[in-house]
This record gives C-alpha cells, sequence and structure tokens, in this order.
C-alpha cells in the first residue's frame, strides 16, 4: 500500500462494531448484497455515496436493520439488503417446487424459500433448465434473503431477515 493510500484510509470511516442500536437513528444507509453481508472486511459504499471500510469480526453475515459504529463514537450505518436481480420460481404441484429445490441444492445454489416459490439470483441458465423441468420462471429485482448455510449459527429462522418491519408475502 503506498503512502497515498494510508492517507485516504485516515478519511474514511472503520467499522468495525456490530451494535444492537434500538430505536437509535443512523447516520447513513449501507445497501448490501446478500453475498456482501458474508463479506465483513473491504471498502463498501453507503446509498449517499460515502465510503466506509469494514474491519468486523467474524460473527456470521451481517442482517438488514443491523447497525455498525467505528471503535469508539456513534452508529454510523445501518445495513440495509439492497435490491438484487432475482428468478421466482413456481411450480403447478408442491412435488415439482421440492423436485427443483433439490436440483438447485445438489448445484450449490443459494436459495429463498418461501411457501409456495424459490427465489435465486439471476442465472440463464438456471432458468432455462427450469423451464425445461416445466417451472414456471419470472424475473423479479427484490432484496434476497438466502437461507443460511448448514453449518452457520442461526438463532431462529428470521436472523437474516431485516429487524425493522419487513414481512415476507409469501402468499404472491
Amino acid at each position: 500500500m503506498s503512502l497515498l493510500d494510508h492517507r485516504s484510509l485516515d478519511t474514511v470511516p472503520v467499522l468495525t462494531r456490530r451494535i444492537e442500536a434500538v430505536g437509535v437513528e443512523a447516520c447513513m444507509a449501507l445497501p448490501l448484497t446478500a453475498e456482501e453481508r458474508t463479506r465483513l472486511r473491504g471498502r463498501r459504499r453507503t446509498a449517499c455515496g460515502q465510503s466506509v471500510l469494514l474491519q468486523l469480526p467474524r460473527q456470521g453475515p451481517l442482517r438488514p436493520g443491523e447497525s455498525l459504529a467505528a471503535e469508539e463514537g456513534p452508529a454510523l450505518v445501518r445495513v440495509e439488503a439492497a435490491p438484487e436481480q432475482l428468478l421466482v420460481v413456481k411450480a403447478v404441484s408442491e412435488l415439482a417446487l421440492l423436485e427443483a429445490a433439490y436440483h438447485l441444492g445438489n448445484r450449490h445454489v443459494a436459495l429463498e424459500l418461501r411457501t409456495q416459490q424459490l427465489r435465486l439470483l439471476d442465472d440463464s441458465v438456471l432458468a432455462d433448465l427450469l423451464r425445461m423441468r416445466g417451472l414456471l420462471v419470472e424475473s423479479l429485482v427484490d432484496p434476497f434473503y438466502p437461507e443460511p448455510g448448514a453449518y452457520e449459527v442461526v438463532h431462529g429462522h428470521d436472523q437474516q431477515q431485516p429487524s425493522h418491519g419487513h414481512q415476507h408475502h409469501h402468499h404472491r
């Protein structure tokens, strides 16, 4: 890293703490994709364009609604789920949807499970595969909340869901 790089880090807030800030307004929103919420280190940009540097302890993925702060000082940013290009998969039967989930799981595809649909990141090859299996596949731009991995510690199903009142509409 050059001297110039070190100087530029001095002006960028370094977020090192995850805090529970119930009722405290964060200064800035930090929209992150599902994948970005799993990476706890590196430079990010807030919704208003401010650069921040994440240097967070490894405590599982960031959750929408969670607040981040510098070592000393108030909460600086609130994590948000950024909209992503998704595929919504529906089927004529529950069994067909379960089979789709099985085949996607065998390919290690991150899935958001809903009562009568699956959601996954947009992928034209997977979309064609699912359509060939007789499934209805639609595009959607929406936040993505994939199921945590089998070895990820989760304290309840809704841990990665936003804590600010976001509700899933399972019967679309």
